[in-house]
């Protein structure tokens, strides 16, 4: 049943990796409409980050996200290559099925959710999502996490569990949505392979290509009423962006980039 009579709703980012699991579920399934999410202005994130983790880390994340810039622009052929060898479709969304928002927990969208109804609704790379969101429908909230839950949540989860000498729990979950960081039941996990072009830039692409399959077994579970909670990996952590002291220390010390 995951034809026409199966209805999706994607809440996403405007990130690339939103659009290649967009592209990646079109053909098997009906999404019948985005919203898209408007990024967090700079200034709020720094500030949320200030109160959050202290003026000192936060001013190393901020170095290291600059400096992230110069490892992307050397990643893009590495990136291109996991493209096209795992057939990564990264090409816009068709307009008239968006609706862009300032936020995914903005009133609009809970309008949305109730009017379309959706059977399932598929998530990637929003902010946290709200109760509220969460109760305008009764459709199962599905998320796509880089990383293996509870033990890496947050960002950077393959990152870190390389940092961690983890690397057979450096991999990807689907999970369902509650109104936590990544806290949501498991459904699927998965682990990437790691080759000596790969970074912390590059690392999400892979995830992503393991993800697709695994959303889309989640997908036919709903589709069938087959839906199944599995243990996730423990303990239970939130991870956040390495500084940039962090990140040189750890490709110095550990080889991890």
């Amino acid at each position: 049943m995951t034809g026409s009579s199966f209805k999706v709703v994607m809440l996403v980012d405007g990130g690339e990796l939103s659009r290649i699991m967009y592209n990646a579920l079109k053909g098997e399934f009906d999404i019948v409409h985005l919203v898209v999410e408007d990024d967090i202005p700079s200034l709020s994130l720094i500030s949320r980050r200030i109160r959050r983790l202290g003026p000192l880390r936060t001013a190393g994340q901020i170095l290291f996200v600059l400096f992230n810039r110069v490892i992307r622009w050397f990643s893009a052929q590495r990136i291109a290559i996991i493209k096209r060898s795992h057939g990564l479709d990264s090409t816009g969304y068709p307009a008239d099925k968006v609706t862009s928002v300032e936020s995914v927990n903005d009133e609009q969208v809970v309008e949305i959710l109730r009017r379309i109804a959706p059977d399932a609704v598929v998530v990637n790379g929003t902010r946290i999502i709200s109760e509220r969101i969460l109760a305008a429908t009764d459709a199962v909230f599905l998320n796509t996490h880089v990383g293996i839950t509870p033990r890496y949540r947050g960002v950077h989860g393959g990152y870190w569990a390389l940092v961690s000498g983890d690397e057979s729990h450096c991999g990807v979950t689907v999970h369902l949505v509650d109104a936590g960081i990544d806290t949501g039941g498991v459904l699927y996990q998965d682990t990437i392979e790691i080759g000596p072009d790969d970074n912390i830039d590059t690392y999400p692409f892979l995830q992503i290509a393991k993800a697709i399959p695994l959303m889309k077994r989640a997908l036919r579970d709903v589709a069938q009423g087959t839906l199944t909670v599995r243990p996730g990996i423990g303990p239970s952590r939130l991870w956040s962006h390495p500084t940039l002291l962090e990140y040189l220390r750890n490709r110095t010390f550990r080889g991890v980039k």
